[in-house]
């Protein structure tokens, strides 16, 4: 039988000392925040040096995509960060439990029909977030798209599972939040795109 080679992509994860191999190392109990689909970094990096005293997991299922994201993430020395390669509906496991907050940036639209369940905001994955939650009393969402159809669909989804859009904006980049750019969306800004944004939370009801 041939032996599987390993790629470059692959040597520079496993040798990346902010890799999760088996368990999160954190060494303080400070929240953890959790960004899937992660691209090459830039934003996960941005929240880490600007919140020192939050812990940032950043996933990422794509080896080439997160390689380059390292060759960035190793240019720093941050403490409260971490990196993933999984794929979001294989993170209980590992992940349950331990996030106080998601947040989805410019995620696949899916734009057929039929692959609606491959959404990151489809009931599928709200049903995955509410295991990987430390807070099964304040569950929070933060999302960002340049999809207008993928934005309408979250919203409604999110309502059905029971969240509130506390905040909200179809153009992120003329509103007085706080915001730290991904690599997708400085390009889509570039073009004049607007940025859509919700946060959404989900507060368990007393009985």
């Amino acid at each position: 039988m041939r032996m599987r080679t390993s790629s470059p992509a692959d040597e520079l994860i496993d040798n990346c000392d902010y890799i999760i191999k088996d368990s999160i190392d954190f060494k303080n109990d400070n929240r953890i925040c959790l960004e899937i689909g992660m691209g090459k970094g830039d934003f996960i990096i941005g929240m880490a040096l600007n919140n020192p005293d939050t812990n940032y997991i950043g996933m990422e299922m794509h080896s080439n995509v997160l390689s380059l994201a390292i060759k960035k993430i190793n240019e720093y020395n941050l403490d409260n960060l971490r990196i993933i390669r999984m794929d979001a509906k294989d993170s209980v496991d590992l992940l349950k439990d331990k996030i106080d907050t998601i947040f989805l940036n410019f995620s696949d639209p899916w734009p057929k029909k039929r692959h609606a369940k491959r959404r990151l905001t489809h009931e599928y994955y709200l049903g995955i977030y509410d295991e990987l939650f430390s807070n099964k009393n304040c569950k929070k969402i933060i999302m960002k798209t340049d999809n207008d159809d993928l934005f309408e669909f979250s919203l409604e989804s999110f309502k059905k599972y029971g969240y509130d859009i506390k905040e909200i904006s179809y153009d992120l980049h003329s509103e007085n939040i706080f915001n730290i750019m991904t690599e997708y969306e400085k390009k889509f800004s570039k073009k004049g795109i607007a940025i859509k944004y919700v946060k959404a939370v989900k507060i368990k009801k007393e009985e």
